[in-house]
Formats: structure tokens, sequence, C-alpha cells
């Protein structure tokens, strides 16, 4: 995860791929209920900025090259098209006509699977990532960027060339990472 980006435009061709990396997500049901908004450049970027961070927030905001990432992709979730797709006949069956009647959000599942693949492939074409979480100012972002009501965004993937004089990890990084022995129940917890 990347904190800190240079200002330098990545080429349409580029983010392109990437984005197309995403739409090749697997999705229960087929029902493809994830949703990109893309933010190009710093007259769209700063309209997010303006929501989620305001001016009196952003002196003591520890990760200040993070603001001078050039593309910011916004994954929305639709419940409805997952309640919509299981009415359907082949489905029906199922017991997921509404989005309450889903033990696990499968929206969420499939929005995470676009959100990393998005990551990878930015990854691979050379290009920082970081993901992080949208929170209270969800329905404040949703409105400016029109995003229609029964939407909503699962976080933010800020993605451009890194600026490696200027980041600094999160302290979460000292936190120790679980071994495959800790992680890994073969054949049962």
């Amino acid at each position: 995860m990347v904190r800190s980006f240079a200002p330098t435009p990545v080429p349409s061709e580029v983010l392109d791929r990437v984005l197309r990396s995403g739409l090749r997500a697997p999705s229960a049901g087929n029902t493809q209920g994830t949703d990109l908004v893309v933010l190009e450049g710093v007259r769209q970027t700063e309209r997010y900025w303006d929501v989620t961070l305001p001016a009196e927030r952003r002196v003591r905001f520890p990760w200040p090259g993070l603001l001078a990432a050039p593309i910011l992709i916004i994954p929305v979730v639709s419940p409805a098209a997952y309640a919509a797709r299981y009415s359907e006949p082949d489905k029906r069956d199922a017991g997921l006509a509404s989005a309450g009647a889903w033990r696990i959000p499968y929206w969420y599942v499939d929005a995470a699977f676009v959100a990393m693949l998005v990551q990878l492939a930015a990854i691979d074409e050379g290009l920082g990532v970081l993901f992080f979480g949208v929170f209270e100012y969800a329905a404040a972002l949703c409105r400016e960027l029109g995003v229609p009501d029964g939407h909503e965004p699962i976080g933010t993937i800020a993605v451009g060339y890194p600026d490696s004089d200027g980041d600094r990890p999160s302290g979460s990084v000292s936190r120790h990472r679980r071994t495959t022995d800790e992680v890994v129940h073969r054949g049962g917890w």
C-alpha cells in the first residue's frame, strides 16, 4: 500500500487495462452488481477530498502525499441488483429475493474481488495503490458524485505512481503477521 503519490498522470490506456481487469471478478449469480466511479486529475479528485477530508482536517492529515493521487476509484455496490437477480427463475429457489435474506451480503464479497483485481492489475502496471474507507462520508460522497440511491461505496482505491520520498508506512505495519501455520488448517480446524 502506497500513501504518497507523484502527481504524474496515468496514461488512459494503462487505466483502461486496470479497470478491465476488475470486470473479470467473480460475481454471485453473475449479478455483476459492482460499479466503479473513477475520478481522474486534480479537478475531479478535489471533489472527493472536499467531501471526505475537509480543509480543517487536512492540516492534521498524516499522509498529505495521498492527496496527490491522480486517480481515485470508488467501487459501489447495489444490494437491490442481487435481490433482483435472485428473483429470476434460475435463482428463485435460493430464497434470496430480498437483500435482508442474505446471511452473507455477497455484494460486499463481489466488490472486494473487483477491488483486489483492480489493485493487482495496477501493481502489475507499475503503479502504487491504497485501499481505504469512506466511512461517515459515504452518503455525502454519493450525493456529490451523483451515485443513484440504493448504491453504496465500499471504499476508495487511490492509484498512481508512487512517490517514495514522501511515503511512510502506517503504524499497523509493525503488527505481527500470522504465519502459514497459524492461518492454514489442513483437513479441518
